[in-house]
C-alpha cells in the first residue's frame, strides 16, 4: 500500500480540525466526529487546545483510502503558531488548503498558498462551511487572490443552506472537459497539441491523468466544495486524495534518511521524535546518526529505544519505520527538531520562514520558581526552537522569542496547567540587528602591554553583503596555530569560529552582529603552557576592540504590507500609514476597491492591526510578511549586555575572576 504524507492548512477557524474528524470518521477510524467547540477532537489533544477551540500543535493522524495510507497532519492556522507550519511542510507530499465559503481568501490563507507553491508542494484546495449562511462561490476569488491555476472539480448548490452539496464534474460536462483541456494545454505541449487538432473532444481519462500530473508537479490546484460538519463535498475530496495527489516515494533498502519535524516528552519525561522517513528503515536497537544543521553528524550514532508507526488512526508500537512512512522513535536523547536522521536531505534542512521578530521576558510571580522556569521552558524550546530562550545571568531574567501577542497567552497558559508556573511578561519589544560599518583590526599579543592571557589573537571584521550572516576565515601560518591542544586545523578553526559566534551574537548595542566577514589575522602561544581557555578568553576581548573601531549600525526588521479596503476610507488609512512610518510603494482603486503596498517597521504592525477594523468598518484586510532589515532612524535601541561585557576591558576581566 503506498503512503500519502498529507498536510491540512489554513487561516485560522477556516475548519481544518473538523475536516480532519470528518475525514478520520468517512474512513471509519472513528466512530463518532468530535468537535473543536466541545473540545473532544482528535489532532487537538492539548487541554489549551480544547479551551480555545485552535489547533497550536501539529498532530499526526493515519487512515486508508482507495488503496493508499494517509497520514494526515493537522497544523495551526494562527499566524503567531507558523513555525508549527513550517516543520510540517518539511515532511509532505501533498497539502489540502482550507479555505471557509463565508469569510473568503484571507490574509494567512494568502501566505500559506505562496510557500506551498514556492515549495512546490502538491495541493488541493477544499472550500469549507458552503452549509453556512453567506456561504457563497469561491472559484473568481481563489483565481485572483491565490493563483489562477485553479480548476473547480464541481459545482456547489444550495449555498447557505443545511441541504448544501457538492455535485462533482464528470466526462459528460462539456463546459468542464473544454475548460479543463483549455488549462492543462497551457502546461503541456502533448495536450496542447491534441487540443489544437481536435478541439475540446479530448477523451476524458486522458485529460484526468495529465490533471493528476500537473497536480502532482504543483502547477495545477483541483478545488472541492463541502461542509465538514454535514459531510456534503467531502467524499469528492477523498477521491482526489487517492487520484490526484502523489504518494511518498522511498528504497525501503537504501540508506537511512530522514527529517524530525516535531519533539515531544513521554510520560517518563523521555524524548520522543516524529519522523518522516525518506529512505532506509530504522528499526529498534537500531544506532543511528543525528545530524544538526550547520553541524558535523554524531560518529557514534544514538540508539533508538522504540519504534512506533502511524496506521490506521494513531501511532502503534511496531518493529520498524520504513521509507515513505512516518513514525515516532525513542531513545535519541539529543536530538532536535528539524535534525536529519542518517543522511541529509539538503534541499529540506532549511527554514521555509523567517524567525520571530519580537521578544519579551519572562518573570515568575514566584521568585523561588526561577529554576523551575528555566527548566519548564528549556522543555518549550525543545518543542519550538524558534521561541529561541535566552538567558541573562546578570540579572537574572529570562527572555522569548515571539511571533505575536497570542503566542505569549498560549506560552503562559501551558506552564501554569503543565508546569504549575505561574508568570507575567513584561512589554514585547522588536528583535532587531546590527551590521559593521567599516573595516578594523584589533590584536593582543602574548607576553606583551597588558594582555593576561597565554595566548595572540588579531581579528579583523569588514562588512558584507546584506542577508550573508558570519563568515570566518583564517590568515595565519600553521605553525602559530596551539595544535598541541587542537590537534588539527580544522579543530582549531572550528573552535576559534565558535567562540566568535557567540560573541557576535551581542554587539555595541547588545543585538546580533551579522552580515560581516571575520578573519583570524594573527595567532601565537607557548607550549605547553597555553591552554585553549587562554584562547577563549582572549578572543571576544579582540573581537569586540576590532567591532568598536569598525562601528555597526542598528537595523530593525521590516514587514513588507498588503492592505484592501473600500475606497472612501483612504482618507482615514493614508495618514494613519504616514504616522506609523509605513512607505508606500504601490495604491491601486478598482471601483470601490482600494489596494494599498509597501513597507512597515515590524514595531508599528500591531497598532496598525488594532487601529485597521476601526479606520475600514471591519472590512479591511491586512497582509504582511517579514521583508528585510533597515538602518534605524533616530536614537539606535539597545539591550542590556548578558555576556561580561568584552566591551569593557576592567568590566570583562573582572567578570572572568570571579567566574574562575
Amino acid at each position: 500500500m503506498h503512503t500519502l504524507n498529507l498536510g491540512i492548512l489554513a487561516h485560522v477557524d477556516a475548519g481544518k480540525t473538523s475536516l480532519t474528524e470528518r475525514l478520520l470518521h468517512t474512513a471509519g477510524v472513528i466512530d463518532e466526529i468530535g468537535s473543536v467547540d466541545d473540545g473532544n477532537t482528535q489532532t487537538d489533544s492539548l487541554a489549551l487546545e480544547r479551551r480555545r477551540g485552535i489547533t497550536i500543535k501539529s498532530a499526526v493522524v493515519s487512515f486508508a483510502v482507495g488503496g493508499v495510507s494517509v497520514n494526515l497532519i493537522d497544523t495551526p492556522g494562527h499566524p503567531d503558531f507558523i513555525a508549527e507550519v513550517e516543520r510540517v511542510l518539511t515532511v509532505l507530499d501533498g497539502a489540502v488548503l482550507v479555505v471557509s465559503a463565508v469569510e473568503g481568501v484571507q490574509a494567512q490563507t494568502r501566505v500559506l498558498m505562496r510557500t506551498l507553491r514556492r515549495l512546490r508542494i502538491p495541493t488541493l484546495i477544499f472550500v469549507n462551511k458552503i452549509d453556512r449562511g453567506g456561504a457563497r462561490d469561491l472559484s473568481d476569488e481563489l483565481a485572483e487572490k491565490l493563483t489562477p491555476a485553479v480548476v473547480a472539480m464541481g459545482v456547489p448548490q444550495d449555498l447557505g443552506t443545511r441541504q448544501a452539496g457538492f455535485l462533482p464534474y464528470g466526462p459528460a460536462d462539456a463546459g468542464f472537459t473544454a475548460a479543463l483541456a483549455e488549462m492543462l494545454a497551457e502546461r503541456d505541449d502533448t495536450i496542447l497539441a491534441a487540443y489544437v487538432d481536435g478541439g475540446a473532444a479530448l477523451p476524458y481519462g486522458r485529460l484526468r491523468a495529465a490533471l493528476a500530473v500537473q497536480t502532482g508537479q504543483a502547477v495545477v490546484h483541483p478545488v472541492f466544495y463541502g461542509s465538514a460538519i454535514t459531510g456534503a463535498g467531502v467524499d469528492g475530496l477523498i477521491r482526489g486524495l487517492a487520484g490526484l495527489l502523489p504518494a511518498s516515494e522511498g528504497d525501503a533498502d537504501g540508506p537511512v534518511s530522514g527529517a524530525v519535524f516535531k519533539v515531544e516528552r513521554g510520560r517518563a519525561g523521555e524524548k520522543i521524535a516524529y519522523v518522516r522517513m525518506f529512505s532506509g528503515t530504522v528499526t529498534a536497537r537500531d544506532r543511528v546518526r543525528v545530524h544538526r544543521p550547520g553541524e558535523p553528524a554524531g560518529e557514534a550514532g544514538q540508539k533508538v529505544t522504540a519504534v512506533e508507526a502511524f496506521e490506521y488512526g494513531t501511532a502503534t508500537g511496531g518493529v520498524s519505520v520504513v521509507a515513505g512512512q512516518i513514525g515516532k522513535l525513542g531513545g535519541l536523547a539529543d536530538v532536535r527538531i528539524g535534525d536529519a536522521i542518517g543522511m541529509p536531505r539538503d534541499e529540506r534542512d532549511r527554514h521555509h520562514f523567517d524567525p520571530p521578530t519580537l521578544e519579551t521576558a519572562v518573570v515568575p510571580r514566584r521568585p523561588g520558581d526561577k529554576g523551575r522556569l528555566r527548566v519548564a521552558l528549556g522543555h518549550l524550546a525543545e518543542q519550538d526552537p524558534l521561541i529561541n530562550l535566552r538567558q541573562d545571568d546578570t540579572r537574572q531574567e529570562l527572555f522569548l522569542s515571539l511571533y505575536g501577542e497570542v503566542q505569549k497567552e498560549v506560552i503562559q497558559e501551558t506552564l501554569a496547567s503543565d508546569f504549575g508556573l505561574g508568570v507575567e511578561f513584561r512589554e514585547t519589544t522588536t528583535i532587531c540587528l546590527e551590521r559593521p560599518v567599516g573595516t578594523a583590526e584589533a590584536v593582543e599579543t602574548l607576553n606583551r602591554g597588558d594582555n593576561p592571557f597565554l595566548a595572540t589573537v588579531g581579528l579583523r571584521i569588514e562588512p558584507a553583503i546584506p542577508g550573508s550572516g558570519v563568515t570566518f576565515e583564517l590568515d595565519v601560518k600553521v605553525e602559530s596555530m596551539p595544535l598541541h591542544i587542537y590537534k588539527t586545523v580544522e579543530e582549531f578553526r572550528k573552535a576559534i569560529e565558535e567562540t566568535v559566534r557567540r560573541t557576535l551574537s551581542q554587539g555595541l548595542y547588545g543585538w546580533q552582529v551579522t552580515d560581516c566577514v571575520v578573519t583570524l589575522t594573527d595567532s601565537g602561544y607557548v607550549s605547553p603552557e597555553t591552554m585553549a581557555r587562554d584562547f577563549r578568553l582572549l578572543t571576544p576581548l579582540v573581537l569586540m576592540s576590532a567591532l568598536k573601531r569598525a562601528g555597526t549600525v542598528v537595523c530593525e526588521p521590516i514587514h513588507r504590507y498588503h492592505l484592501e479596503a473600500r475606497a472612501d476610507t483612504a482618507r482615514l488609512i493614508l495618514p494613519v500609514l504616514a504616522r506609523l512610518g509605513a512607505l508606500p510603494r504601490s495604491q491601486m482603486t478598482q471601483g470601490s476597491e482600494l489596494s494599498l503596498g509597501g513597507e512597515i517597521p515590524v514595531a508599528r504592525v500591531h497598532e496598525l492591526q488594532e487601529q485597521l477594523r476601526a479606520l475600514t468598518h471591519g472590512e479591511g484586510v491586512l497582509e504582511v510578511a517579514f521583508d528585510h532589515h533597515a538602518p534605524v532612524h533616530g536614537r539606535a535601541p539597545s539591550r542590556p549586555r548578558t555576556d561580561g561585557n568584552p566591551l569593557n576591558r576592567q568590566e570583562y576581566l573582572l567578570h572572568i575572576r570571579r567566574r574562575v
